[in-house]
């Protein structure tokens, strides 16, 4: 019998290979755009050359940046919008939107400016329970310290002591401290109330930051209720109730108080929340009190079916705009980026950062600097990794591979059923999850 030519072994898949592609073409677009903009324009000149394709099994022979690609090969790339957020140079408000979109994030840019305070500080430490807070945070600490040192003599923890406090604060806030508003009950005899709108505050609620009131009225003696959506930190400290946001307002105070770096994240749809920054892992960290979550930036979209447009993240040292670490899939979980073209974000951005570093020493700008290109890093990196995993998701003819399955996250748990639904955050289920929020977070 005649020997038979042994078959060859398919070329496994290699994601690792595949990022790196990813990684030389996201490379090779910024230059072959840089020089297009360098060589002078002609009427019959065309468009920068397109992006050429990394092949899948030749990862090690990356295309020359000046080659230029067939065009069936350029067709072939997967679209993700969030590429086209990539301003390519940085210009300030022209229009009168964009002027207006400046203006309020120059004004929420003044926020985490209160919680810098040491009268403030000194009445948030008043309230915390230190020891408790303290002996959770040695426990865990010291448990993930072992689990560190039980997988081998250079495994770091996880998180460190001051992520620890952190965690331990937000358990306690979420379960004993602060409750979460529906409607509030009457103040007479207890019952619920129904809603009745809004109504004008008073001079009192406007010294404590309240532009906005509502109304409800008894279901059982009509005596009306008025809820005032406080945005005063220490007025919070005495309420200890509200929405998200006063639940991320109050919570940010207590974090800075135990020695924690803040942000207070702003999102256009009608949410905010916090991010503290963790020593130990050398990066911001997704907080949010109302939903005791810890570091899953993917939860408004993947897990609330939210469609988010813009996430801005402001501390005492500036403003970063962070939507890519809360929108992985902008194709499907992107809202319409239309208040202002991006090279304008970006100086408004730029500005913000001048205004809160300028009287900061050059050591600290210096620092400042090295973080915010280490977080630029980071937030380009979600989006190779994204574009990486959907090619994961494709067999070979196409379609998305059924045998890989996403990993779950779950949907808002604060509010009621009805106030989830109306503001589009009741998970992928939800019938509304494509309509504007609802105003009042």
């Amino acid at each position: 019998m005649a020997d038979q030519e042994p078959q060859r072994p398919s070329q496994e898949f290699n994601p690792r290979d595949l990022t790196q592609q990813f990684e030389q073409l996201l490379r090779t677009r910024r230059l072959n755009t840089l020089i297009e903009r360098s060589r002078p324009r002609h009427p019959s000149q065309s468009s920068p050359y397109p992006s050429p394709t990394p092949s899948r099994h030749s990862s090690h022979h990356a295309p020359h940046p000046l080659s230029r690609p067939t065009q069936n090969n350029a067709s072939a790339l997967p679209t993700y919008s969030s590429l086209r957020n990539h301003p390519k140079e940085m210009s300030p408000p022209q229009d009168a939107n964009s002027q207006r979109f400046r203006n309020n994030l120059i004004s929420l840019s003044f926020k985490p400016i209160q919680y810098e305070n040491p009268g403030l500080l000194d009445e948030a430490l008043a309230v915390i329970p230190l020891d408790r807070i303290y002996g959770e945070a040695e426990d865990e600490s010291q448990l993930l310290q072992a689990k560190a040192a039980s997988i081998g003599p250079r495994a770091k923890p996880e998180w460190g002591y001051q992520d620890c406090v952190i965690r331990a604060l937000l358990r306690w806030f979420k379960r004993t401290f602060f409750s979460f508003v529906n409607n509030p009950p009457c103040p007479v005899c207890a019952a619920p109330t129904v809603a009745l709108g809004m109504t004008p505050p008073t001079p009192e609620e406007k010294a404590r930051s309240a532009t906005r009131v509502e109304l409800y009225r008894c279901s059982v003696c009509r005596e009306f209720e008025r809820f005032p959506r406080y945005g005063d930190v220490w007025t919070l400290l005495q309420t200890r109730r509200g929405r998200c946001g006063e639940w991320a307002d109050c919570f940010s105070m207590l974090c800075r108080a135990v020695g924690g770096r803040v942000r207070w994240v702003w999102n256009a749809e009608d949410h905010v929340w916090t991010e503290v920054y963790s020593e130990q892992q050398k990066r911001w960290i997704h907080v949010d009190a109302c939903e005791e979550a810890w570091d899953n930036p993917r939860l408004y979209t993947e897990g609330w079916g939210k469609k988010m447009s813009y996430c801005i993240a402001f501390s005492a040292d500036g403003a970063t705009d962070v939507t890519r670490r809360y929108v992985r899939d902008a194709g499907k979980h992107g809202a319409d980026r239309n208040r202002c073209p991006e090279e304008v974000l970006a100086w408004i951005i730029r500005e913000i950062k001048k205004i809160r570093r300028e009287n900061l020493s050059k050591d600290d700008q210096l620092r400042l600097k090295f973080e915010d290109e280490r977080e630029g890093k980071e937030l380009r990196g979600y989006v190779v990794r994204a574009l990486a995993a959907e090619f994961g998701r494709i067999n070979i003819s196409g379609q998305r591979s059924a045998s890989e399955e996403e990993q779950k996250i779950p949907a808002r748990a604060s509010g009621t059923q009805e106030w989830r639904e109306a503001r589009g955050e009741a998970g992928n289920r939800s019938p509304h999850n494509d309509q504007p929020p609802r105003e009042g977070h």
